[in-house]
């Protein structure tokens, strides 16, 4: 067997775990298998007579490789939300829809929306030390910081995905949890008796200009109307997930990770009271979204 045959069956083994760590830190497939194939591209440069350890190696490639995609492009908080809103997300990059889908779901549809809220360097410190236990010595290399200056990275990063300020509230957002999700589960199983049950009787919905069909907002008053129209947006809340909406718990529609819009709730007596559904650019740049 030759040595690059050996080195590409040794990179086709590592492939499935680098490409895990690119979407990741992208949220997009197809820029991960980019990123994926520009780290074989280097190392079939490099070849592996003076590579220690491979894993780590191609690991601290394709961190690099990705931090400089994700300067180049932005953040997706940077970047005009409107193409997000209306560009369909099978069309994203060329990728396979479905299998994109998959991979969101693997992560989280809320944990991708909030990993593009942050600086590119918070995102990959995160990413690598958080979900793949990359040590800060590591991380501090490939971001060309210190090893206390990556920790710091990770740490604001955490509090950016996870939030500091439930201690004590535990129980609220649990029960805020429980109708939140009992709601979604009624809107994807169409089940209006089960929607009803968790609305209360005078529940307003209130819909900006940007989240439906007509170009003015839309209210609606009564849960027997919200729940009909819930029951009936059965095939778009599949990539729907509860996270925490300015502190209370919603729901972020994100196809493939893509933010669209959110739904914040207000509850009273036990049962949801309000419903506002967030698609403006504008309004969702100012909602602060946390993974439960």
């Amino acid at each position: 067997m030759s040595d690059e045959v050996a080195l590409a069956r040794s990179f086709e083994g590592e492939r499935p775990r680098l490409r895990s760590v690119a979407f990741r830190m992208l949220g997009s497939a197809a820029e991960a298998d980019d990123a994926v194939q520009e780290t074989w591209l280097r190392l079939s440069r490099t070849g592996d007579e003076e590579i220690d350890s491979l894993p780590a190696w191609l690991t601290t490639v394709v961190a690099r490789v990705c931090l400089n995609m994700l300067r180049t492009r932005g953040t997706r908080r940077e970047a005009p939300l409107d193409d997000t809103l209306t560009e369909p997300a099978d069309e994203a990059a060329g990728a396979d829809p479905e299998h994109e889908a998959v991979l969101a779901e693997s992560v989280g549809l809320a944990m991708l929306v909030v990993l593009d809220t942050l600086a590119p360097a918070e995102r990959v410190a995160f990413v690598l030390h958080d979900m793949f236990a990359v040590p800060f010595e590591e991380i501090a290399r490939m971001t060309e910081r210190t090893p206390a200056a990556a920790r710091q990275l990770a740490s604001r990063a955490r509090r950016r995905v996870r939030g500091a300020e439930r201690a004590g509230r535990e129980a609220e957002v649990a029960r805020q949890r429980h109708l939140v999700e009992a709601f979604l589960a009624a809107s994807r199983g169409g089940d209006l008796d089960a929607l009803v049950a968790v609305l209360d009787p005078d529940v307003v919905l209130h819909a900006d200009r940007a989240a439906g069909p007509t170009p003015e907002p839309v209210d609606v008053r009564g849960r027997h109307r919200v729940a009909s129209g819930a029951s009936a947006a059965a095939a778009r809340v599949v990539f729907t997930e509860p996270a925490l909406l300015d502190g209370t718990v919603g729901l972020v529609m994100a196809p493939a990770g893509r933010l669209r819009l959110v739904l914040a709730f207000t509850f009273a007596d036990g049962v949801i009271s309000g419903i506002d559904v967030i698609a403006d650019p504008e309004r969702l740049r100012d909602v602060r979204i946390e993974v439960l």
